[in-house]
C-alpha cells in the first residue's frame, strides 16, 4: 500500500460522522410529513363520511318531494293536452266559419251605385289591361305557411328573383338602408350565423319603405330625392324610382314616379310610399295620392325604362291595409288591425276586368298573429315571401282559374 493510503482512510473516517447525522434528520423530517399526511387523510375521511351522511339525508328528504312534483307535472301535462285539444277544436271551428262566412269585400256603396272604381278619374285610368300572357289564375286559398327564421328588424323585405337563379335569396332589412344581403341558397339563410354566408350589395341611394323588388337581375326601389316626402320643397311627396344592376352594382336608369302628393298606400305600413310588385305580366306599382286619400292606385310599369304604361283607381281602401301583391294582373290587398291580429285578403282588383270582386276568394292567412311589413309573390313558385315582425315566412297558395266558381 502506498504512502497515501493512511491519509485516505483518515479522510473517510472524518466524513462519516456528519453524513450519519444528516440521514438521521432526513428520516425524522419524512416521518413528520407522513404523520401530517395521515392526519389530513383521516380528516378527509371523516368529512367524506359526514358529507355522505348529509347526502343520504338530503336524498331521503327530496324523494317524496320529487314524487309529488312528478305527479303535479303529469297533472299539468294532462291539463295542457286537454286545453290544446280544445284550442285545436276551436280553431277548426273558426276556420270552418271563415270558409262559410268569408270576409266581406271592401267595396263601398257609392262605388257600386256609380258603376265601379275609377269613374271619377281620367279616361286612361278606366281602360282595361290587355294581358300579354295566358295567365288566368286567381287565389283560391292561402294553404299553409312556414316560418324560416328571425332576421333583422320588425320591417324589411326578403324575396327571390322570379327571372333569376332559383336558389338565391335577397334580404333588405329596414325601411331606410343602403345595404342588401344576398345568400347563395335558402339553406345558408336559415343558418344561425346567416350574415356570414351572405354577400353585401350597397346601393348608392338609401331605399324608402319596404316596397323594393328584385326582377331580372335588377333591384328596383324608391328613393327620396332632395325635397321628397317631408322635404318641404316643390318636390314635396314625390319619389324617384331607381333601377340598380345587382351584378355590375351600377344604376342603370332612374325616373321620378309620375304621381304628385304621394301618401302611404297602406295605413298600417306608413313608411312605404310606393310598393313594387312582380307577377306573370311584369312589374306593377301600388301607391296612393291625396287626390283620393281613401283608396289605392295601381300602375303598370315598363321594367326596361321605368315608364308608367297604365294607371287605375281601385276600390280597395287604404284604411287597415298593411300590404298587397299582384297575381295575373289582379291586385290583392291584405288587411289587418291595430294591434296586429289575423291578416286577411279582403279586396281584389283585376286590371283586365276578368275577375269581379264577387268572384274573388277573400280568405284569411294561416294563424300567425303579426303584421306583414311586406309580401312578395314569386310567380315561378306560386308562393308568397312575407316579412312579419322580423320573421321570414313562406306562404303557399292554392290557385284556380278565374272563370271557375268559388
Amino acid at each position: 500500500m502506498g504512502p497515501s493510503a493512511p491519509l485516505l482512510v483518515l479522510i473517510l473516517l472524518s466524513w462519516s460522522g456528519p453524513l450519519q447525522g444528516q440521514q438521521h434528520h432526513l428520516v425524522e423530517y419524512m416521518e413528520r410529513r407522513l404523520a401530517a399526511l395521515e392526519e389530513r387523510l383521516a380528516q378527509c375521511q371523516d368529512q367524506s363520511s359526514r358529507h355522505a351522511a348529509e347526502l343520504r339525508d338530503f336524498k331521503n328528504k327530496m324523494l317524496p318531494l320529487l314524487e309529488v312534483a312528478e305527479k303535479e307535472r303529469e297533472a299539468l301535462r294532462t291539463e295542457a293536452d286537454t286545453i290544446s285539444g280544445r284550442v285545436d277544436r276551436l280553431e277548426r271551428e273558426v276556420d270552418y266559419l271563415e270558409t262559410q262566412n268569408p270576409a266581406l269585400p271592401c267595396v263601398e256603396l257609392d262605388e257600386k251605385v256609380n258603376g265601379g272604381p275609377g269613374t271619377k278619374g281620367k279616361g286612361r285610368r278606366n281602360e282595361k289591361y290587355d294581358m300579354v300572357t295566358d295567365c288566368g289564375y286567381t287565389i283560391s286559398q292561402v294553404r299553409s305557411m312556414k316560418i324560416l327564421k328571425r332576421f333583422g328588424g320588425p320591417a324589411g323585405l326578403w324575396t327571390k328573383d322570379p327571372l333569376g337563379p332559383t336558389e338565391k335569396i335577397y334580404v333588405l332589412d329596414g325601411t331606410q338602408n343602403d345595404t342588401a344581403f344576398v345568400f347563395p341558397r335558402l339553406r345558408d339563410f336559415t343558418l344561425t350565423m346567416a350574415a356570414r354566408k351572405a354577400s353585401r350589395v350597397r346601393v348608392p341611394f338609401p331605399w324608402v319603405g319596404t316596397g323594393q323588388l328584385v326582377y331580372g337581375g335588377f333591384l328596383y326601389y324608391a328613393r327620396r330625392p332632395p325635397g321628397g316626402p317631408g322635404g318641404g320643397s316643390e318636390l314635396e311627396n314625390t319619389l324617384q324610382l331607381i333601377k340598380f344592376h345587382l351584378a355590375n352594382r351600377t344604376v342603370v336608369d332612374s325616373s321620378v314616379f309620375p304621381a304628385e302628393r304621394l301618401i302611404p298606400p297602406y295605413a298600417l305600413t306608413t313608411d312605404t310610399y310606393i310598393d313594387l310588385a312582380a307577377d306573370e305580366e311584369g312589374i306593377w306599382a301600388v301607391y296612393a295620392t291625396r287626390e283620393d286619400d281613401r283608396h289605392l292606385c295601381l300602375a303598370k310599369l315598363d321594367p326596361q325604362t321605368l315608364d308608367t304604361e297604365q294607371q287605375w283607381d281601385t276600390p280597395c281602401p287604404r284604411e287597415n291595409a298593411e300590404a298587397a301583391f299582384v297575381i295575373c294582373g289582379t291586385l290583392y290587398v291584405v288587411y289587418n288591425t291595430r294591434p296586429a291580429s289575423r291578416a286577411r285578403i279582403q279586396c281584389s282588383f283585376d286590371a283586365s276586368g276578368t275577375l269581379t270582386p264577387e268572384q274573388a276568394a277573400l280568405s284569411y292567412f294561416p294563424r300567425r298573429y303579426g303584421a306583414h311589413a311586406s309580401l312578395r309573390y314569386n310567380p315561378r313558385e306560386r308562393q308568397l315571401y312575407a316579412w312579419d315582425d322580423g320573421y321570414q315566412i313562406v306562404y303557399k297558395l292554392e290557385m284556380r282559374k278565374k272563370e271557375e266558381e268559388i
